[in-house]
């Protein structure tokens, strides 16, 4: 019966209960359903309007529903980039009062996409390597608070735009472990096979559909990610060993690590018997460094390349300026108000969903560096943002939520990795391209 229905929820919103419960999630009327570009899952997936936000609703077993809403509560606390949990829903039945699946309810990521949207015709080998980096970078992340993912693939991750890199966010936590004790080598050893088997099929898979790019090689990809992710873990965690009179590389190390956007909250040191050899390991390494010094100066809340880069523009603002404070915060409170609001203001109304600030903010900077370089003089930034508004911004698509057109469907097999069962999914390829 209707008021069966059991609603688990992170947040109060009365409209969850005004969604068709009562009705299977393919079968929801158009009223309620946003049509936006989806990856691919073995559930399925639907994207709907929740009091004016965008939620995505994925038919599940009751148990599996309440164990991904409880695993994605416990990733957000640990900091990790994943979509947000909004609710399940269970105990639904239809008009007939036959049992229908739960549903978890989790927010849709604003300004991200799918990987098959972050191209138009062809997978470009940079961008390939990029999306690699970027969910390398998320599993070193995942792997040190101790979550084994068991299901690695660019299917299960949302993209956002990072200042000319990709920022990586887990979106599909069904089949993860976590362990406050820390992953074993083995554990992790495996994540990276089934993370290399998938990226390589759905690499090939593109390639079958004729949208890789000619001669990019999809197990050189997917090696791509494991080399990427070797190097990163070996930075943050492998120990070192100097002479005692080389106490400078501990700085050093540390700065490395700053450089690739990470904090040591702890340091273990030791020497040898006679005080010769100095050894060092990280003991405890957080991510977003940049981002914890931006948002001190200036509040504005990034993702970590668009963080570095906007810190950059603040330091050379504050290396011209003919002021002398002493405080940095107050170098930053002029440049936040001098100069990066004036330039996110300037972008129309209507405009204002194609990127993120912090992006548009980058791409403004990148624009004028190649205005100047071309017509060999310092261009003015009035005259850059006009330019960059008419000439590149106008002509990109919304990425705040990608709308696409009224759905028009066809069937794919899912990427799957191993131990699981291929199923199908409804794509919209006139969203993707």
């Amino acid at each position: 019966m209707q008021d069966a229905l059991r609603i688990t929820a992170s947040t109060v919103d009365p409209g969850l209960l005004a969604l068709p419960w009562s009705t299977t999630l393919a079968k929801w009327p158009s009223e309620h359903i946003v049509s936006l570009p989806k990856g691919l899952s073995r559930h399925l997936v639907r994207f709907a309007d929740l009091s004016g936000r965008v939620i995505a609703v994925k038919e599940t077993t009751a148990e599996m529903a309440q164990r991904e809403y409880d695993m994605l509560g416990n990733l957000s606390r640990l900091d990790v980039p994943c979509v947000d949990r909004v609710a399940v829903i269970a105990g639904r039945t239809d008009a007939g009062g036959e049992p229908l699946p739960a549903a978890l309810v989790t927010s849709h990521l604003r300004f991200s996409m799918p990987y098959r949207a972050l191209f138009t015709r062809v997978l470009r080998p940079d961008t390939a390597t990029r999306l690699v980096d970027a969910l390398a970078l998320l599993l070193v992340r995942l792997h040190n608070v101790g979550f084994y993912w068991g299901d690695v693939s660019l299917s299960n991750t949302l993209f956002r735009r990072d200042a000319g890199a990709f920022a990586a966010y887990l979106v599909d936590a069904e089949t993860g472990e976590l362990h406050e004790e820390g992953l074993t080598d083995g554990q992790r050893s495996y994540d990276l096979d089934i993370a290399r088997t998938n990226i390589a099929g759905e690499i090939m898979d593109l390639a079958a559909g004729g949208r890789l790019e000619h001669g990019v090689d999809a197990v050189a990809i997917a090696d791509g990610l494991v080399s990427s992710y070797r190097s990163l873990w070996a930075a943050l965690t492998a120990g070192e060993s100097f002479a005692a009179s080389e106490t400078w590389r501990i700085t050093e190390r540390v700065e490395r690590l700053n450089a690739l956007g990470f904090d040591i909250d702890e340091m273990s040191m030791s020497t040898t018997a006679d005080g010769a050899v100095v050894e060092i390991q990280p003991k405890v390494v957080d991510a977003g460094h940049h981002q914890r010094r931006l948002i001190r100066l200036t509040g504005l809340d990034v993702e970590e390349n668009q963080a570095r880069r906007l810190l950059n523009d603040l330091d050379e603002f504050r290396a011209r300026s003919t002021k002398q404070w002493a405080d940095e915060e107050m170098y930053a409170h002029e440049w936040l108000t001098r100069v990066f609001e004036p330039v996110v203001r300037a972008i129309p109304y209507e405009l204002r969903a194609k990127l993120e600030p912090a992006e548009v903010f980058h791409q403004v900077l990148e624009h004028r560096w190649y205005l100047s370089q071309a017509q060999g003089r310092a261009v003015p930034l009035a005259e850059v943002l006009t330019s960059y508004i008419n000439e590149v911004l106008r002509h990109r698509r919304d990425e705040a939520t990608i709308m696409g057109p009224p759905t028009e469907t066809m069937s794919l097999p899912v990427i799957t990795g191993p131990n699981r069962v291929s199923d199908e999914e409804d794509v919209d390829w006139r969203d993707l391209v």
